[in-house]
């Protein structure tokens, strides 16, 4: 069975949910939800009846780009390709729409996750809470 992509323009409940289990509960994060989520596009990654990741993305006019953020894949499904699919699908998206250029603000654990995707660091490290994060930036067309 393939995984099944579901784009929203809004926050659905099972990415709600996937985000807090994730971030909050597991990674110890206290803030997860901004006012970004009110206009973000979010995409569910299905798999059957059960969803097994979620992301988002956004044009960001301070970076004068599209972001991908609040990557989450359920713990069981790690590591079977599941996020790659994700940033895949959210790619084919912001192309749709006439992006030529990703921002991820990525948490340093992760970075080379998507610099196996294309993406290259960019800037400085910087905290988010606790968690030191890298800038990386793809071109897509």
């Amino acid at each position: 069975m393939l995984p099944v992509v579901e784009i929203y323009n809004s926050l659905p409940q099972e990415a709600a949910t996937i985000r807090e289990d994730t971030f909050l509960n597991e990674q110890g994060f206290s803030v997860e939800f901004d006012d970004i989520d009110n206009y973000a596009t979010h995409i569910l990654l299905r798999m059957g009846e059960e969803v097994v990741g979620t992301c988002r993305f956004f044009y960001s006019e301070e970076r004068k780009s599209y972001a991908i953020g609040r990557v989450a894949v359920v713990k069981k499904y790690r590591g079977k390709g599941y996020g790659s699919m994700l940033i895949k699908a959210a790619e084919k998206e912001i192309v749709k729409l006439g992006g030529t250029k990703i921002y991820i603000s990525s948490q340093c654990r992760a970075s080379d996750f998507y610099a196996s995707l294309g993406y290259k660091k960019t800037g400085s490290e910087y905290m988010d809470e606790f968690c030191p994060h890298i800038g990386m930036i793809k071109e897509v067309s």
